[in-house]
């Protein structure tokens, strides 16, 4: 279980004591970064300022429970791996349709919980296709994350460029840097673009020496990078001078 240390997991449940057994028994699955919340509204607006890679969420709670919660995190761009941990059985059917990575029953077991993180972990690595969430006329879809190239901000929005097509996302793009982590590069003050899709960094055709550039895969134009990024741009691709 050596690979599930790097999980960051957050548990939401309005039980002291139900909060405190998983915050164990992730500690002896190995998990070394756990926080505790109590309750839907709280975790909705931590995580918009907290990456976590898995999401340990109990049903039952007052105010905004915790279905309710995970489809309004389905609704984001990037969110964690949803791990239900619930007394009841009957919800199972509709935390699947939420693409729940797995759905434990109370008391939990050890063994099951592993199991979780083990899905939760496939995901993380990239066995199981991490994806962007979208709205497109009405409906929500899955972009995978292969798929993206470059992330720019105009106005209230942010839109996801792709090697074909462009997707509005409700995120800020702060936000999506965030939970990309190095998966992003900042090359403007409104636009990150995909590590895996950049092709070249290189100075400009204008002649002008301060000015540089990125070439992104599938993408024909060339993306302009700021002066202000570029000295930390150059070092994340270790391109010299």
């Amino acid at each position: 279980m050596g690979a599930v240390s790097a999980l960051r997991a957050l548990v939401v449940d309005d039980e002291a004591l139900a909060c405190e057994r998983l915050r164990q028994l992730l500690a002896d699955c190995g998990v070394e970064e756990v926080h505790c919340l109590a309750d839907g509204k709280t975790a909705l607006d931590w995580l918009a300022r907290h990456p976590v890679d898995v999401l340990l969420l109990d049903i039952s709670m007052p105010g905004l429970d915790g279905i309710a919660l995970a489809r309004q995190l389905r609704q984001q761009a990037l969110a964690p791996a949803l791990v239900f941990s619930t007394a009841h059985d009957h919800f199972a059917v509709e935390a699947f349709e939420l693409d729940a990575a797995d759905y434990l029953l109370k008391p939990v077991r050890r063994e099951r919980l592993e199991q979780a993180l083990q899905r939760a972990q496939a995901r993380r690595e990239g066995r199981q296709q991490p994806s962007f969430t979208v709205r497109q006329r009405g409906r929500l879809l899955n972009v995978p994350f292969a798929d993206a190239r470059y992330l720019k901000a105009e106005l209230k929005y942010v839109t996801l460029v792709t090697s074909d097509n462009e997707y509005l996302l409700d995120d800020a793009l702060v936000a999506l840097e965030q939970r990309l982590g190095e998966s992003a590069l900042r090359i403007h003050r409104n636009c990150l673009v995909m590590r895996h899709a950049v092709q070249e960094l290189c100075r400009g055709d204008d002649g002008d020496d301060e000015q540089w550039i990125v070439r992104l895969r599938d993408i024909p134009t060339p993306l302009p990078v700021s002066r202000r990024q570029i000295h930390a741009l150059r070092a994340a691709l270790s391109v010299g001078n």
